[in-house]
């Protein structure tokens, strides 16, 4: 797994602000996105607990809205 890049990460950022200003996109989508790079990060550094922690948290509440909850 590669760590996310600068622009991926951007793209997220301006995808999230979209969905928090004007409702576009979806929540759960983008909740997925956002767990999947954070768990590149975190596998990028594997000595990172909290990393691992926060990956995990944010894969959960994708998991959670993809399921419909």
């Amino acid at each position: 797994m590669s760590r996310p890049t600068i622009s991926e990460v951007s793209a997220l950022l301006a995808d999230l602000a979209d969905f928090r200003t004007r409702g576009a996109g979806s929540n759960a989508e983008l909740m997925n996105r956002k767990a999947d790079l954070l768990e590149r990060i975190a596998a990028a550094q594997p000595d990172d607990a909290q990393a691992t922690e926060v990956a995990a948290a944010a894969r959960a509440r994708a998991d959670e809205l993809t399921a419909g909850g």
